[in-house]
């Protein structure tokens, strides 16, 4: 039977906290079991919470009840434990626990909780399915990688808190429940029950409020806000998430970004103690396609790629020369000393992934012996493999890849190629490799609609020199956006915003909104840009990615308490679930069944 707390029941600190100078202090602990270990006449039991364990220890002069109770415990009961701190045996000391030196005599012992058999192990080094693992992760939350995680992503928000409020931003609050707006994913909406047939929006961002924060004369915003999107999810992706998300008037570009990098360098110092140099490295948009195939390129190795158009433009290879004339590229990486791993097999097996993300195939070069296996050399005149391997650099012992077709093919193929050898030969460093990504194009081409989108969202202001092609030439318009790459993960997006009322009316028509649209969509906003809009602009840095890299995590699952799996359902619960038939006719909403493709 479960023994209750009483007054006098007081912890003195968390089990980790206590060490060598706390022998002969007598304390109080509480936690759960980590293991009960009977040696007849000696019970030993790890006692742990989320700081760390320490050792309940009983023995011949422990009161008999209190030493039957101890055998009786198992692992995951919840215990309240009092007695003395006393150093451990000779021999008995553990050094890989920061406890290890000190043990409790305990003199007082409360079960204030039995349990069953967990359905699996509770530590760090049991193998569990991951379905198994979400159904009950009320228990695998208490592993102490995960607890350590959830701390980190803690103290993360508390110096991001700390830096901004430093730097003079409000911390104010944005609505939950909004109007939709077009924000590139699927709204998760909201019926309204006084409003029947009427929907509120769950925010995929807070940008337009924090836009009318500015107009509003709030200089200086900051929120560490939750945000979803109904799309599908990946290792980095949930479908809710929280972005520290901020916005600063009377600034350009620059003042963002080097307020971006202060806290940046704030953040990894006060909890990893890693220095990051400033000014962090930039690259254009167009630089980081051409170098790395990515608009987030991890650039701690190279294997860089390089254009060999010209050299191929009038070879005998109709693949290589073909998609020159026909207005593409052909650009290779080259493996440096991968020839040994970079089997034809391997290869083999590379061209078929090449082809799963677009490309048509994969031409290398594997310079092992004295003449180079080339599976395009009986195409090539006298010289022109020497001239292709001399600019690419490939010598002995190297592979070369190469893909030939439209840039939009060329160059992420080869950028995610890059990545999967780079992991393959184990050449990528760790470290925090930071990369500002800037000048990004503000339209890009929809081949399924016809038209022209917004690669950001159209309240980013073009650069100046760009606005003449706005109606003539929307694919040469760069937008004054950036965004923050760490070791090839996004982490945050940003721009400037339009505030010119005739210029934001410009772009919205060039992006086939015509009046009725721009009033349904955002006219609120638009109508505030005619009352005096201070110039401004932001970003959103992914709270969830940072803490996952900062943990060295795989997923963000590691780092979110309560984690939705890939179909968005979330298994513990067993959400989403069927609405009450009556909730659902206070509502006006019907539920379709909708078949199955």
């Amino acid at each position: 039977m479960a023994e209750f707390l009483n007054k006098t029941d007081k912890r003195t600190d968390y089990c980790g906290n206590f060490t060598a100078a706390d022998i002969g202090k007598h304390i109080c602990v509480m936690g759960w079991v980590q293991r009960q270990r009977d040696l007849g006449g000696l019970i030993f039991i790890d006692l742990r919470d989320r700081s760390g364990v320490i050792q309940l220890a009983f023995d011949d002069k422990t009161e008999k009840t209190i030493f039957d109770k101890a055998f009786a415990i198992r692992s995951e009961y919840v215990l309240c434990a009092k007695g003395e701190v006393r150093a451990r045996g000779e021999g008995a000391v553990n050094k890989n626990l920061p406890t290890g030196e000190i043990e409790v005599a305990v003199d007082e012992l409360k079960i204030l909780s039995a349990a069953q058999t967990t359905p699996f192990e509770i530590n760090d080094n049991a193998k569990v399915r991951d379905e198994l693992a979400l159904k009950y992760r009320y228990l695998d939350l208490r592993r102490p990688a995960l607890q350590n995680n959830i701390m980190m992503r803690h103290n993360i928000a508390k110096v991001t808190r700390d830096y901004f409020y430093e730097n003079n931003f409000l911390e104010i609050e944005t609505p939950m429940m909004i109007k939709a707006t077009p924000e590139g994913a699927r709204d998760y909406l909201v019926p309204s029950r006084i409003h029947n047939g009427s929907f509120y929006a769950l925010p995929q961002s807070p940008q337009i409020y924090k836009q009318l924060l500015m107009l509003s004369g709030f200089d200086r915003y900051i929120q560490l806000a939750r945000c979803f999107r109904d799309e599908d999810l990946r290792a980095d992706r949930q479908p809710e998430f929280t972005q520290i998300d901020l916005e600063m008037s009377f600034v350009d570009q620059d003042d963002i970004m080097e307020m971006i990098e202060g806290y940046a360098a704030r953040l990894f110092k006060d909890i990893l103690g890693a220095e990051i140099k400033l000014p962090l490295p930039r690259l254009t948009f167009k630089e980081a396609m051409e170098r790395y195939g990515s608009d987030k390129p991890d650039t701690r190795f190279g294997m860089e790629i390089v254009n060999i158009s010209d050299l191929v433009v009038n070879s005998g290879f109709g693949v290589f020369s073909g998609a020159v004339q026909d207005g593409g590229s052909v650009r290779a990486i080259v493996a440096k000393g991968a020839a040994s791993t970079l089997t034809r097999k391997e290869i083999d097996k590379l061209t078929e992934h090449a082809r799963g993300i677009g490309a048509k195939g994969l031409a290398y070069i594997r310079f092992v012996d004295e003449t180079p296996a080339c599976s395009f050399a009986k195409f090539m005149a006298e010289g022109e493999l020497e001239a292709i391997m001399d600019r690419i650099d490939c010598r002995r012992g190297d592979v070369a890849l190469i893909v030939a077709d439209k840039d939009r093919v060329t160059l992420p193929v080869l950028g995610a190629l890059r990545l999967l050898v780079g992991r393959q030969l184990d050449i990528i460093p760790e470290g925090y490799n930071f990369l500002w990504i800037t000048e990004f194009p503000f339209f890009e081409w929809d081949e399924e609609s016809g038209t022209w989108l917004a690669m950001h969202h159209p309240f980013t202001m073009p650069l100046e020199e760009c606005l003449e092609y706005i109606d003539t030439d929307p694919g040469k318009v760069r937008a004054k956006a950036y965004d923050l790459v760490l070791n090839g993960v996004e982490i945050s997006s940003g721009s400037i915003r339009i505030t010119d009322f005739e210029l934001q009316q410009r772009m919205f028509r060039r992006l086939g909104l015509d009046d009725a649209d721009i009033e349904r969509k955002f006219g609120f906003l638009v109508d505030a840009y005619r009352y005096g809009a201070p110039p401004h602009g932001g970003a959103a840095l992914g709270l969830d990615r940072l803490a996952m890299i900062m943990c060295g995590a795989d997923s963000l699952r590691d780092v979110v308490a309560f984690p939705k799996v890939q179909n968005a359902s979330e298994l513990m619960s067993g959400c989403p679930a069927p609405a009450d038939p009556k909730a659902l006719a206070e509502l006006g909403i019907k539920v379709v069944e909708i078949e199955k493709e």
